[in-house]
């Protein structure tokens, strides 16, 4: 039974555990043991279901090969503790499983947990739920759809704004729109949302996100708020890394030039420093990420393919600016420091059985990911986000120019607009918004499939136009992508002859045995002759 990718969508933690059980189920060699001069049948032992586990769980593109066998035997608990196994006594509910000989089976039925068929819906999304249609966005007011329709009647006379400035035909009203604080909040926060929705690809962001938790001065402030080197900086210091932390992980981050001779020297001093730092961030209240976004980034984990790979960046991008600027400054200081210990050549062996990348890995995932309520597959999950985290952190904890481009062009629009209209009696200025038509849920649904088809075909083609890819490299890529989207991959090569046709300019070496042929022939006949 071949491992699937659980995509983006309500429930996707509860989904990933239904998949691991089958997984689990469908592949674990069972074969016959003996246990106190007693045999059984159709079971394993403790070991060999951690051996087999952690192979599939390093091969497994929804979590990766960071997985350690310690993580693996966490889930083995939670398995017995869930009754996804069992002693071979029929014993299940603790967590008391041991990487040892210990048997244990599967009970006759496998208990999956239940996916709701209703995505959640988060009471406190009134504000935007109520100016959101199931189709797409839309404002809804009678004020909308008298500014409508004085942009058509505007549209219709075929003169702008630049083709007649300053000239007010008479009898009529010029309002300039002024813009806001609050206008430029909410456009960054509309902008941002809608990117979102696009690149996961949803038909509502009600499905993964509390709408009140998305607040448009933390993204301005986080946007604005920032050293030359990206890095939020606080206002208010109280929120602010304590001292003592700052100092510690500056002294780690370029160990060892900052060892100067104020510091402590002694064997494992380093090791203190980082255990220091690590039980600072362990005792926060909250992950970094905070409990109200865990469904969200949950979802980013379904985007962590090889050819999402820019996809998932743009998509952390976006949600690490929904983080209060406090919790967003720990977490690039945080992740900058762990970057650079884990590539520092000269850092001293932080654990004696653990690499430093592995380490840092392990021991901070908690801390930036975690659900209020603990989940089964907590400790997989936060090990897999950081991971990746790690090895894009500078992209993902900056602000993607095309957001600020896109902001900047929505503000100047409104800036440089310019409404007449009939004089009435109406002397307030006429607020502008962004019209769009809206569309059924089944032509969005139409849509998003369409456009998503069409940029995975796209990525299929420059594999297939690469011709710096050698032959081999290039049958590996072609044959992951006919794994993972088979449906794309059989359009393009619907016969088998199509796809061989993109192996055949390799230059054709003759046969040496056409040569060596021909010679016996022409003696043999030079010896016929003769005789006669």
């Amino acid at each position: 039974m071949e491992s699937r990718i659980i995509t983006p969508g309500p429930y996707r933690a509860t989904k990933l555990w239904n998949e691991l059980t089958k997984l689990f189920r469908a592949g674990m060699p069972l074969r016959k043991h003996r246990l106190h001069l007693k045999k059984y049948s159709n079971c394993y032992t403790a070991s060999e279901a951690v051996d087999w586990l952690h192979e599939l769980l390093r091969n497994n593109s929804n979590f990766g090969p960071e997985v350690t066998r310690q993580q693996t035997l966490q889930l083995l608990r939670k398995f017995l503790k869930n009754h996804v196994i069992e002693d071979i006594k029929g014993r299940w509910g603790g967590e008391n499983l041991n990487d040892n000989s210990q048997l244990y089976r599967f009970p006759t039925t496998s208990p999956l947990k239940v996916v709701p068929s209703h995505p959640p819906f988060y009471k406190t999304n009134a504000t935007r739920a109520s100016t959101k249609s199931k189709g797409g966005f839309c404002e809804c007011s009678k004020k909308m759809s008298k500014e409508k329709e004085i942009l058509q009647l505007q549209g219709n006379t075929g003169q702008t704004d630049k083709e007649m400035p300053g000239v007010i035909p008479e009898g009529q009203t010029m309002h300039v729109r002024q813009v806001t604080q609050t206008d430029i909040e909410e456009t960054w926060r509309e902008i941002v949302l809608n990117h979102l929705q696009k690149i996961l690809g949803l038909a509502s962001l009600d499905e993964v996100l509390d709408f009140s938790q998305v607040i448009p001065q933390h993204i301005l402030y986080n946007v604005r708020n920032v050293s030359k080197h990206g890095v939020v900086i606080l206002q208010d210091k109280s929120e602010d890394l304590p001292h003592w932390v700052l100092s510690a992980m500056k002294c780690l981050a370029n160990w060892p030039r900052n060892n100067d001779l104020t510091q402590p020297s002694y064997p494992g001093f380093e090791r203190d420093v980082f255990k220091t730092i690590a039980d600072y961030f362990l005792n926060l209240p909250e992950p970094l990420l905070t409990f109200e976004h865990y469904e969200l980034f949950v979802n980013i984990l379904g985007l962590l393919q090889p050819q999402l790979e820019q996809v998932a960046i743009e998509a952390l991008q976006i949600c690490c600016l929904f983080l209060p600027p406090s919790n967003r400054r720990k977490l690039q200081l945080l992740m900058r420091m762990i970057s650079r210990i884990s590539q520092n050549v000269d850092m001293p062996q932080l654990h004696e059985a653990m690499g430093t990348r592995m380490l840092v890995i392990q021991t901070f995932s908690r801390c930036i990911l975690r659900c209020e309520k603990e989940a089964d597959l907590d400790e997989l999950l936060g090990t897999r986000l950081v991971s990746f985290m790690l090895d894009h952190q500078q992209e993902i904890l900056q602000v993607p120019p095309y957001l600020r481009n896109a902001v900047d062009n929505h503000i100047n629009h409104l800036q440089r607009v310019q409404i007449t209209y009939p004089s009435t009696n109406i002397n307030a200025t006429v607020p502008m918004y962004a019209f769009c038509q809206q569309i059924s849920t089944k032509e969005f649904e139409e849509q998003r499939v369409s456009v998503s088809q069409a940029a995975i075909a796209e990525l299929l083609e420059n594999i297939v136009e690469d011709k710096k890819l050698s032959v081999k490299d290039k049958r590996k890529k072609l044959k992951q992508f006919q794994k993972e989207y088979p449906e794309i991959y059989q359009n393009r090569f619907p016969m088998t002859d199509s796809e061989a046709k993109l192996f055949q300019d390799k230059p054709k070496i003759k046969p040496p045995m056409l040569i060596t042929i021909k010679k016996p022939l022409k003696s043999l006949q030079k010896m016929q002759s003769l005789r006669y």
